[in-house]
């Protein structure tokens, strides 16, 4: 689609061959310039259009070069263009825009029309997006929720009718003088003709003051029914190729249910969302800082658009770095596709050894056995890879680790569940997982479940989150990706979604009630059951009045009977076309085995927060949807592609790569997959006997029998140090920020001084005890060890290192070296790292 846009952008530029000092351009030069926007439609006096001159390579801007043009116009009675290319309306009609440089002309058109309709200032549509622009509407200023000092204004801008009364109406009318506009307090205290605790916003030249007294002067009119309503953005240069250093300015246009288009770059917001590739100032003047991929966000009348960054590598690679890189599937072609832009080249492939142990714990969370690893190491065949991926999909702990994913996902709590409700929410969400129930069905069962909450354990997730408001953003937040609670006081502030719009999917729960237990989950294992009533609606409380039931960016309901209100969100939810379920849950899955998602955080998909790669995204997505939304498809896919096989050691130029995927990404083991692998090391299970409540309270628990491993726990109530040390998931807000990876003093502490690891060590019944009594020697205790631990044999070198002071230890301490041995193996970056 990029490509095919840009390509209809090309032919509208056109070459003016009898321009004055231009020479003709040759089928070569026919791709070095283009000008943006290409047609421009200018309504009324007030209206500008800035243009851009940009150079071109193949089918890609590559620069800035609007300030080495020259402009004229065809017609100075239509439209005049000064030096810095804005063109300005004189007169109805049509012209062409020339712009010359390096001897070339290429030419933008133009149409002027409403040229003498003296249309006065719009309060929705020219004084909101100043206030917005200024940041008088923001949360830092008046756009709190208590306003500052005595004014008070929606957030950026959301509530038209509102602000209009504020300015106008409240505070006996002072802000505006009619009569007089220089003497109103709009006008006064942003200029710090009056004191003003915000400080200077803009003088009595500028375009914003021109705005606001022009728009007091015309009468100060309400915003109507009449408004043209903005549709959408445009940005251009929609995606550019640049170079550390280079500069670029944006334009954004506007497109409203009228037909019009307008120049909003000057009243536009924007911001970086990479700035180690990218920044950009107030004015939307982009400057590339670094090498790699980035975006810019476009913000303007709640409406978002991005444009693409892309900083090449300066050591360009040769071609034949990628055209003979293995291309495994989809996912290799589009990796490598924006490798080669980026001159980024991707990482060689691991060793078996590397790839047995990354694949083992990212698939199923659990090392390969010693015995595992020799086998593995041993086998010859080609496929013994894809046989391996194959045999991991397949195992009983590849259900113990998603089912545990899926519980931090949907908040198996038992500081909120009763003892039986956690059994019972845990047991339906591993069989679903066992039964690889469609990632689609396994929604729609959760949206639409009823019954009682040990019969139905889907039902608990309407225990969790008991009223229409919480049940919304929780399905929005687990199943889309979307957070929206923002928009439950006010339009959301980072994205599209509207007041409206949240009460209108929100209203699409309301009806679901429950009965039974209550209260405190430490009293009994009573039932609770779920059903939906048959009438009932949610209030918009701005309006008063319920609003009409209907999905984000959906159309209401028109049928209400029975349970047709979640049959339809249950419908438009798990829909081919919906534009985020496939991709919520495929980006998920990817960032469980890249260890970072397409889109970071990976529960974050706003229009605001773009992809690291869109193309790459879209495409697993379709094939989610193509496969049934059929998980253990998707996995196969990544798990067979080069892309996952390649080493964490990155090519030179890759080192700072953080978001493309030239090289595997190492990061610590989750908690729990760590503690279980630091028992299987030393063959000494963790004991889980007690549940934690409110952080105080502790019971005794006969949940879990001995052998239990962490992965396996129903809920994150078990009381265990080191989990909650390293981070685990607590499972009280649906957002994988719950789980943290961040490295901390006490962690090193535990790992040295804790209890864990010297505990397991130190058992007469462990691993270690049973080498040493069994008289096995030295060499094959440091080679279980790392196979155990590394899935790898020893080096020559460590061997060389390890055994001389094993074989000098005396009898009485090699049990402590040999412990020592083991501990350093346990706490080293190589075992705690999945790599």
């Amino acid at each position: 689609m990029i490509r095919r846009r840009l390509l209809l952008l090309l032919s509208a530029v056109v070459v003016c061959m009898g321009a004055m000092n231009a020479a003709p351009a040759s089928a070569a030069d026919e791709n070095r310039y283009a000008v943006l926007p290409p047609a421009s439609t200018l309504d009324g006096a007030h209206a500008r259009q800035q243009l851009l001159v940009e150079s071109m390579a193949v089918d890609r801007m590559t620069g800035d070069r609007t300030a080495d043009a020259q402009f004229g116009t065809s017609d100075p009675a239509v439209a005049r263009v000064d030096d810095a290319g804005l063109i300005i309306p004189v007169g109805n009609g049509d012209a062409t825009i020339t712009a010359t440089i390096d001897g070339l002309a290429v030419t933008a058109t133009v149409s002027v029309r409403g040229i003498q309709d003296a249309a006065p200032y719009n309060f929705r549509n020219d004084v909101q997006p100043v206030l917005a622009k200024l940041g008088c509407n923001s949360g830092a200023c008046h756009g709190a929720l208590a306003g500052k000092g005595g004014f008070k204004l929606s957030l950026r801008g959301y509530d038209a009718l509102a602000d209009f009364h504020s300015i106008t109406r409240d505070a006996r009318g002072r802000r505006v003088e009619l009569a007089d506009p220089g003497r109103s307090l709009l006008l006064l205290k942003p200029t710090m003709a009056v004191p003003h605790k915000g400080g200077l916003k803009f003088d009595e030249q500028s375009p914003a003051y021109e705005i606001l007294s022009q728009w007091i002067a015309e009468g100060a009119t309400a915003p109507g029914d009449q408004d043209a309503m903005i549709e959408s953005l445009e940005a251009f240069p929609a995606e550019a190729m640049l170079r550390p250093g280079d500069e670029q300015r944006i334009v954004v246009r506007a497109k409203y249910d009228n037909g019009a288009v307008r120049d909003v770059t000057p009243w536009a917001k924007f911001a970086s969302t990479n700035e180690g590739v990218a920044t950009v100032d107030d004015d939307g003047r982009l400057k590339v800082i670094g090498h790699g991929a980035g975006a810019l966000t476009v913000w303007y009348a709640s409406k978002i658009v991005n444009v693409s960054v892309i900083s090449p590598y300066d050591a360009k690679a040769p071609r034949e770095t990628f055209s003979d890189a293995p291309r495994n599937n989809v996912i290799d072609e589009l990796v490598l596709k924006q490798l080669q832009l980026l001159n980024l080249p991707p990482a060689g492939a691991v060793d078996d050894a590397t790839f047995l142990r990354r694949v083992s714990l990212d698939t199923i969370g659990k090392l390969p056995t010693a015995d595992e690893t020799r086998a593995f190491l041993a086998d010859a065949s080609p496929d013994k890879r894809a046989k391996l991926v194959d045999s991991l999909l397949d195992r009983e702990e590849f259900v113990d680790y998603w089912a545990y994913q899926w519980s931090d996902l949907l908040l198996v709590n038992g500081n909120r569940l009763r003892p039986d409700a956690v059994k019972a929410f845990y047991r339906w969400i591993r069989e679903r997982v066992s039964e690889n129930t469609p990632w689609d069905e396994f929604a729609r069962q959760i949206v639409l479940a009823r019954g009682g909450s040990v019969e139905n354990g889907a039902t608990n997730f309407y225990a969790l989150h008991q009223d229409p408001e919480t049940m919304t953003e929780n399905i929005s937040q687990a199943f889309l990706g979307l957070s929206i609670g923002c928009a439950k006081c006010h339009n959301h502030p980072l994205e599209k979604w509207t007041n409206d719009q949240y009460y209108g999917m929100s209203n699409l729960l309301a009806r679901v009630r429950a009965k039974g237990w209550g209260g405190d989950a430490r009293n009994g294992d009573g039932l609770r059951t779920v059903f939906v009533a048959s009438r009932g609606d949610l209030i918009q409380p701005s309006t008063g009045v319920p609003q009409p039931p209907a999905p984000l960016d959906g159309e209401p309901l028109e049928s209400d009977s029975g349970d047709a209100r979640r049959e339809y969100l249950a419908d438009w939810l798990t829909a081919a076309d919906n534009p985020y379920f496939a991709r919520a849950i495929a980006n998920r899955v990817w960032a469980n085995f890249f260890n970072v998602g397409l889109v970071e955080p990976i529960d974050d998909l706003r229009l605001s927060n773009p992809a690291s790669n869109e193309e790459l995204l879209a495409a697993l997505a379709d094939y989610l949807v193509e496969h049934d939304y059929d998980l253990k498809a998707l996995m196969r896919l990544i798990l067979q592609s080069a892309a996952y096989a390649r080493s964490s050691t990155p090519a030179s130029e890759g080192a700072g790569d953080a978001r493309n995927f030239s090289h595997y990404f190492p990061q610590r083991l989750m908690a729990e997959v760590a503690l279980d692998a630091i028992s299987q090391v030393a063959d000494e299970p963790s004991l889980f006997t007690e549940i934690e409540f409110s952080g105080a309270d502790f019971v005794k628990t006969d949940f879990y029998p001995e052998g239990t491993r962490a992965i396996e726990l129903y809920d994150s109530a078990v009381v265990s140090r080191f989990l909650r040390t390293f981070g685990r998931h607590q499972r009280t807000v649906t957002c994988q920020c719950e789980r943290s990876n961040e490295p901390s003093l006490v962690q090193a502490l535990h790992l040295s001084n804790g209890e864990t690891i010297l505990k397991k060590l130190a058992a007469e019944d462990g691993k270690l005890a049973s080498l040493v009594s069994s008289g096995t020697p030295n060499y094959r205790i440091v080679e279980e060890l790392y196979l155990s631990a590394l899935s790898r044999y020893p080096s020559d070198a460590e061997l060389a290192q390890l055994l001389p002071v094993l074989n000098e230890a005396p009898a009485d301490q090699r049990r402590i070296v040999l412990e020592d041995m083991f501990w350093a193996v346990l706490t080293s970056r190589e075992f705690m790292f999945n790599h």
